[in-house]
């Protein structure tokens, strides 16, 4: 039959001490004795006690060295230990409690006091355990939740996504792109440490995932001119550029009933400034230099690579050369020099998508 009753070693070089402790304990305890340290050691790969009563003065292996021995093995550092000694000096007992000893008590020790001692010590220990596998239950209970928050997100996500796209059908694959190219300049960001004090604070996937909505704006562009098959002019165009506000303001409604505070934040910034441009002259708002934000800077290199290798029904595309050199040509007027700089270094990762793309399509028309 499992018994229920806490198991106690109790180890002393001292037999008369062993079977004194061993009388006071075995009425409520099942109890062990080990004469030494090393005997101590063997019988641990057996059984993993509920206490420890460790006496200090012992041959070979005395009690300081067990406790650093027994604190040094992962599955059996958490024993609770107690020391029994003869020693009755304030130095001694410091020693034994930096070691990691729960209590230190002087021999000779009443009955009644070891036993309320050790009850004491393992009631504590009961509280520990039990307090430790609540926190493991509520890790669980916080983690399957935020699970289901982010699987939430990650479905609303792709909704907005596919939605934009719908409405967009000429730059089907285009939001997917681009935050597939952010990815590769900030891994070289990270590499070469540019902006680096900056984007060692974001969540990465965080940020990529709301890179995706830098378009949502669109949604509210009438379809005459979001599916006009030549190009805008002059006043479809002053439409058309409204889609960085109206994309804000989507976001902002959306964050007046959402806690995702970091990513709504994240893609307000992509959706609201990857039409500014480095020198000032690009809008909404007609910012220059570092006062466009960092995600703005970042979705304008990846946009208008996109947007110029990518066929469009008013035009052919690009080739990827042709298109690194208009990137590299606005360095410092229409683009961040330091980013300018980032994207020429990686600009071949960012054909990579267009190459399998294109492969694709050439396939499908067999």
């Amino acid at each position: 039959m499992y018994s229920k009753r806490k198991r106690i070693i109790i180890v002393d070089d001292n037999i008369i001490n062993l079977t004194m402790c061993k009388s006071i304990l075995a009425n409520q305890y099942d109890i062990w004795t080990m004469s030494s340290g090393e005997k101590l050691f063997e019988i641990l790969e057996k059984i993993i006690p509920d206490l420890i009563l460790l006496d200090i003065e012992m041959p070979d292996m005395n009690g300081y060295e067990v406790m650093k021995k027994l604190k040094a093995m992962q599955k059996i550092a958490d024993i609770p230990v107690i020391f029994l000694t003869i020693r009755n000096d304030t130095n001694s007992e410091l020693e034994g409690l930096r070691l990691g000893a729960v209590d230190y008590i002087i021999k000779p020790f009443s009955p009644a006091l070891l036993l309320k001692r050790i009850e004491i010590h393992i009631l504590m220990e009961e509280q520990k355990n039990e307090l430790k596998r609540y926190n493991n239950d509520l890790l669980q209970v916080i983690e399957k939740k935020s699970k289901a928050i982010l699987d939430m997100q990650s479905f609303a996500l792709s909704a907005v996504i596919n939605l934009v796209e719908f409405r967009d059908v000429q730059n089907s694959g285009h939001l997917e792109r681009t935050s597939h190219y952010i990815k590769i300049l900030l891994d070289a960001m990270f590499e070469q440490k540019v902006y680096y004090e900056i984007i060692t604070t974001w969540d990465i996937e965080t940020v990529l995932q709301s890179a995706m909505l830098h378009d949502i704006g669109k949604i509210s562009i009438k379809d005459n001119i979001l599916l006009k098959r030549n190009k805008l002019n002059e006043s479809e165009f002053r439409e058309m550029k409204k889609h960085t506000v109206q994309g804000v303001q989507i976001i902002e409604k959306i964050e007046q009933s959402s806690s995702e505070s970091e990513f709504l934040a994240h893609a307000k910034l992509f959706a609201g400034y990857h039409h500014e441009k480095w020198n000032g002259t690009g809008y909404p708002n007609g910012l220059k230099g570092d006062e466009i934000p960092l995600e703005g800077r970042l979705m304008a290199i990846a946009d208008v690579y996109d947007a110029l290798i990518s066929r469009r029904i008013y035009k052919e595309p690009q080739e990827h050369q042709e298109v690194v050199e208009v990137i590299k040509s606005g360095r410092g007027t229409q683009f961040d020099p330091f980013l300018t700089d980032i994207f020429l270094s990686v600009a071949d990762k960012f054909e990579e998508p267009y190459k399998k793309r294109t492969n694709a399509q050439n396939a499908s028309s067999y």
